[in-house]
């Protein structure tokens, strides 16, 4: 218990301080405590988002990362078949204008932007938290206190997304080979940026003094290094999770075209310091700033956890709280997304949680 308090409330800084002396290693940790966020490896508590990264398993292997071949829409076709084999409904394109509530205040299903109402005595939310109560939950049926908690909870986040396609495979110095093939550094997570805790650091600052870091802090990684059915014979798609951007810069905007190609191109020139020719092998990309996450993906703030990791949101905290049994003030309306208990990431976790939560009511309900 003392080590697990002790990473939790300890800064990722000295967390890793106490046990590690290579800065380049301890650079490549720390990027796992503040992905996703706008804090510090040297804020306090920072250390809990490096254990969440590495609680997962696949296969029985610990702390192991795994890419889905054809891409990451084949865990929601995957879990989309398994319900229509249950004789499960679905449909898509479709948006909730807003969660219907009964005089008695308990749910009683979704009203669709066509105006479709679809009647339920039991709705579940994995949108964030912000997104269900403070756009689709008719105010009047939540407690004022509740409301200004969601309100006022931190949904900041530095993560800028770009979705590389290029001609061949990056070449890095370091590997001393020009082996157009795949190789194992191709199929690992790859770090740029992160030399130094203290490079870490000040890509952060820079962030909070409202400007994309100098040295994007970057994790990069190839899945069509392991999955031939995401890119044409010869070509392939790099992944860049890039820190850290502000959501409204001080410098420019990201609605302004000039803006988020010298953002783009900044990240591509760093990327040529390890892998000489990067930029060159670039055919096209897709960039997702923090306010098209938001804007697309419905994330607010472009919080890829659906609300901050901090201490304060965490555990019995999560969303608020008195609020983490996945139950809602509304009867019969749940939460079920990263925004709840246990966090972000792609887990299941706090869907499984939310189901078990559901059944248990209905049951109860039903004697």
């Amino acid at each position: 218990m003392l080590e697990f308090v002790d990473l939790l409330l300890s800064p990722t800084s000295k967390y890793l301080n106490k046990r590690f002396e290579s800065d380049i290693l301890k650079g490549t940790l720390a990027v796992e405590a503040i992905v996703g966020s706008m804090v510090s490896i040297h804020n306090s508590g920072s250390g809990y988002v490096l254990l969440h990264h590495v609680t997962g398993e696949v296969d029985g292997d610990r702390n192991i990362w795994s890419h889905v071949e054809g891409g990451m829409g084949s865990v929601s076709l995957a879990i989309s078949n398994a319900a229509k084999e249950a004789g499960v409904h679905i449909v898509t394109n479709a948006e909730v204008s807003q969660v219907m509530i009964g005089d008695t205040g308990i749910v009683n299903g979704v009203c669709l932007g066509d105006g479709t109402q679809v009647h339920s005595s039991v709705v579940l939310s994995n949108a964030t938290p912000y997104k269900t109560f403070m756009e689709l939950v008719p105010q009047d049926f939540l407690p004022g206190d509740f409301l200004h908690a969601i309100k006022n909870s931190d949904y900041s986040s530095g993560t800028t997304k770009i979705n590389v396609a290029v001609d061949r495979l990056p070449q890095f110095q370091c590997c001393k080979s020009s082996n157009p093939e795949v190789g194992p550094q191709h199929t690992a997570s790859i770090r740029i940026g992160t030399e130094s805790m203290g490079e870490i650091g000040t890509a952060c600052q820079e962030a909070w003094n409202g400007l994309p870091s100098r040295r994007p802090v970057m994790e990069m990684t190839i899945p069509s290094s392991l999955d031939n059915t995401i890119s044409p014979p010869g070509k392939h798609v790099v992944s860049l999770f890039t820190q850290y951007t502000p959501y409204k810069p001080s410098d420019g905007s990201w609605g302004d075209p000039k803006y988020r190609e010298s953002y783009a191109r900044r990240c591509f020139n760093l990327i040529d310091e390890y892998a000489p020719g990067f930029s060159s092998s670039v055919i096209g990309y897709d960039m997702l700033a923090p306010p098209d996450l938001e804007r697309e993906i419905g994330l607010t703030g472009g919080n890829v956890f659906h609300g901050a990791m901090g201490l304060d949101s965490l555990f019995l905290m999560r969303p608020l709280k008195g609020w983490s049994g996945h139950r809602t003030p509304v009867r019969g309306l749940y939460m079920c997304g990263s925004g709840s208990h246990p966090g972000g990431g792609v887990m299941g976790a706090p869907g499984r949680n939310a189901a078990h939560v559901v059944l248990e009511d209905v049951q109860k309900r039903s004697h």
